[in-house]
């Protein structure tokens, strides 16, 4: 049996959401529809007002619905480092551990270019631009620790130390309350290549 146009309409709009397959689209549709209506107008509208207001913070490219964002008119923030991240929900991270005080440019994304996402895509003219006003003095990759987010890295690192500007990465090891025997081999090679040394009293 065919569905009616208007709900297979719905259904395939639900199923641009990352994670959602077909028959998940069509429980939330049959969801909205039979049992949240008043859900499913909220929804609706908190969409067409995202899309309507929302733009990129003319600095770190965050959604905003200003042209700088709060955190970039921040005067407490520490203009001279700069965090590059690949997502805005790495900056709700980085913000929650309260340890980072610096500005940061959110990239919407990664190199991929198997999927067509190259330099322009990510914005590199825009985080060249920014870490080269002047004011920031160190640039933080924290760009996952995939092969997309390594090649980002080495990539922003390269045209980044080519105009002098000093780099830096964030290091990765054994998480914090994690226990050795449960820890992958590649993350404990890497703990020990970037070991410290201890402070010595």
């Amino acid at each position: 049996m065919k569905s009616p146009t208007r709900l297979a309409e719905l259904i395939a709009a639900l199923r641009v959401l990352p994670g959602i397959g077909p028959k998940s689209a069509q429980r939330m549709a049959y969801h909205l529809l039979q049992r949240d209506r008043q859900g499913a107008v909220r929804l609706g509208h908190a969409i067409e007002q995202a899309l309507t207001q929302l733009n990129h913070c003319e600095l770190c490219n965050d959604f905003s619905e200003t042209p700088i964002c709060p955190l970039c008119s921040d005067s407490a923030r520490d203009t001279s480092q700069l965090a590059v991240i690949e997502m805005p929900t790495d900056l709700l991270m980085m913000e929650q551990t309260q340890s980072y005080h610096g500005l940061y440019f959110v990239l919407m994304g990664r190199l991929s270019p198997l999927d067509g996402i190259g330099p322009r895509e990510i914005h590199l003219d825009r985080l060249i631009q920014r870490a080269s006003n002047g004011t920031v003095q160190e640039v933080i990759l924290a760009t996952n620790f995939t092969m997309e987010g390594e090649a980002t890295a080495h990539a922003i690192t390269e045209l980044l130390r080519a105009r002098g500007i000093a780099v830096s990465r964030i290091a990765r090891g054994v998480p914090v309350g994690g226990e050795l025997e449960h820890i992958d081999s590649g993350t404990l090679a890497q703990a020990l290549t970037d070991r410290r040394r201890c402070d010595t009293n």
